[in-house]
């Protein structure tokens, strides 16, 4: 148990084994319907015959995933949720490598985003708006923390997640021909205004202090999301989620589908 209490608190040896803990049965039933590579599942003994749990372990049996009883109240010193969990699972890093990721569509880099909830929401967003995917670079936060896998809602199991330099993730989009946008707060074209039918990467600045003028100088251009409050600026989460979904549907516009209106308005 002193391993799984390793893996939940330090990043260096998530990264060393390769290997992450999913906590409760949302997060290990999305990493189940994505053919996650699963290492060991652990269950409180007082929860295996509730549905949910049981359902788990048959699939777990049916893969030939080991699967280990504990006594209540250990899986609780274990997990990183406050709220006590009658499941855990062992799983190798759901991660692409930088060429692995398709040139197509929007792409999503986060660049020194610190705060977890923050990076598990955008990996959320750019799944449910069909981001291509979601790239960490620079000081980010590992997508990998408990705390970034449980604000992703298992959507970290069905968009590609990749760590990368900055630089690296920016030539590679670029030799392939795919335009690349700097966020910041004032001064860029709006995001309304983007053509988002072409490759297009967007760089997602730190809460904080957004991004610095060396990383903006990397971008083909700069991207502003035009606000009419006295906010000084958005929430990276909230900013990513809104460049998504209009990416998103300028693509399904151009698929004479008849998307939700967009953002343009009317």
């Amino acid at each position: 148990m002193r391993r799984l209490r390793r893996l939940v608190n330090k990043r260096s040896l998530r990264w060393s084994e390769g290997v992450c803990v999913l906590e409760g049965p949302d997060l290990i039933e999305a990493a189940f319907d994505s053919n996650a590579e699963f290492e060991a599942l652990y269950v409180d003994v007082a929860e295996q015959t509730s549905p949910l749990v049981a359902r788990l372990l048959k699939k777990a049996q049916d893969r030939g995933v080991r699967t280990f009883a504990l006594a209540t109240g250990v899986l609780e010193k274990i997990a990183d949720a406050q709220t006590p969990q009658p499941l855990l699972a062992t799983v190798r890093l759901p991660m692409v490598a930088l060429n692995e990721v398709a040139v197509a569509g929007l792409v999503l880099v986060l660049h020194d985003v610190r705060d977890p909830g923050n990076a598990g929401t955008i990996i959320r967003s750019a799944d449910a708006s069909g981001a291509g995917a979601v790239i960490f670079s620079g000081q980010s936060v590992d997508p990998f923390n408990p705390k970034t896998l449980r604000a992703s809602a298992g959507s970290v199991f069905h968009v590609p997640v990749c760590v990368s330099s900055l630089e690296d993730a920016l030539a590679y989009f670029s030799n392939a021909g795919a335009r690349t946008l700097a966020t910041v707060v004032r001064g860029g074209a709006s995001h309304r205004d983007q053509n988002f039918s072409v490759p297009t990467v967007v760089v997602i600045g730190n809460e904080a202090t957004g991004l610095d003028d060396a990383s903006v100088a990397l971008c083909d251009d700069r991207v502003t999301i035009p606000m009419a409050g006295r906010s000084e600026s958005l929430n990276a989460g909230i900013a990513a989620s809104l460049i998504a979904f209009e990416a998103y549907y300028q693509r399904e516009d151009a698929t004479s589908s008849s998307p939700p209106r967009s953002l343009k308005g009317s």
